[in-house]
């Protein structure tokens, strides 16, 4: 049985997308197009092509400028973002003291291949379902022959197992070293009680000054004031099965934090992450601007 997170494909598509038709790129996942088979590619730009009419019925133009506007508006905003930020955020960690990195629900994540220098001295560490993991490292496999030294795999169900358990059982992990943990597109799949169990799990985990990073719905999801966007991708997240649980306030998840003993220390809104990530790919594409997706923010909390 393969377990194949349609999100994560979609995800992936649209980093390899990015990478590989762009000078000015927000974030270069180069591994990303190589993860997905030819037939996948062909399929995803098949189905999005013919289903222009539902993101922007307007719409006149080749199948490849209806692929393009549909990935730059409604696939690229979140997943580039989200991950130029939290390893912009990882590599600030690592120099200061973070010897350990927690990718929870890894999905088709490529950062362990396409680490750094500054990365070589900390450990990695992928966790998510077994039969997803094992889908991943099949494609892995395919353009890499050995596994970085410092990666190490953690099968987990998150619908039934114990986070603090699995970690402790995994001999490479040290509670006692300090850890930067990104869990991120996890939110807006749980619902409130099943995230903050992930949250106090993480938080009876990790060593005091860990860090985590998430992105989040506001509290505006699920209602008539949430963004044309927003309504259309929870409209195609629920089709696939992967629905939409949740939206949060600032205020809330700062509470919610506080209750599971994080501090926010950052917490960017669109309009904020357009500018800091965004600018400089807009300037240089003029015809094809990609802004931050709507009611959307991501969230830095270290453990106090």
């Amino acid at each position: 049985m393969e377990q194949k997170s349609m999100t994560a494909l979609v995800s992936a598509f649209a980093r390899g997308y990015h990478s590989e038709n762009n000078d000015t790129k927000i974030f270069d996942d180069f591994l990303a197009a190589k993860i997905l088979t030819e037939q996948e590619k062909q399929q995803l730009s098949f189905n999005m092509e013919k289903g222009i009419k539902f993101f922007n019925p307007t719409f006149e133009g080749t199948n490849e400028e209806a692929l393009r506007w549909i990935i730059d508006n409604y696939l690229s905003p979140t997943t580039l973002g989200r991950s130029a930020w939290a390893e912009k955020e990882l590599c600030k960690a690592v120099n200061s003291k973070a010897r350990q990195y927690l990718i929870i629900a890894a999905g088709y994540d490529t950062f362990a291949y396409r680490q750094l220098s500054w990365a070589k001295e900390i450990s990695i560490f992928e966790l998510d379902h077994p039969l997803m993991s094992e889908d991943k490292q099949k494609r892995i496999k395919k353009t890499f022959n050995e596994t970085p030294d410092n990666l190490n795999f953690i099968h987990i169900d998150f619908t039934s197992d114990s986070l603090y358990e699995k970690l402790n059982l995994c001999s490479a992990y040290d509670k006692n070293k300090v850890s930067f943990c990104s869990l991120l597109g996890i939110s807006y799949y749980l619902s409130k009680n099943d995230f903050v169990t992930l949250l106090q799990s993480i938080s009876s985990s990790v060593e005091t000054g860990s860090t985590i990073v998430f992105d989040y719905y506001d509290e505006y999801t699920n209602t008539d004031t949430a963004g044309e966007r927003l309504k259309k991708q929870i409209m195609l997240a629920n089709a696939t099965k992967e629905e939409i649980f949740a939206g949060y306030s600032p205020k809330e998840i700062n509470q919610l934090l506080f209750n599971c003993g994080f501090s926010v220390a950052e917490n960017l809104t669109p309009e904020e992450i357009t500018q800091q990530f965004f600018s400089e790919y807009n300037v240089a594409n003029a015809n094809h601007i990609i802004t931050a997706f709507d009611n959307t923010n991501y969230c830095l909390a270290v453990k106090k």
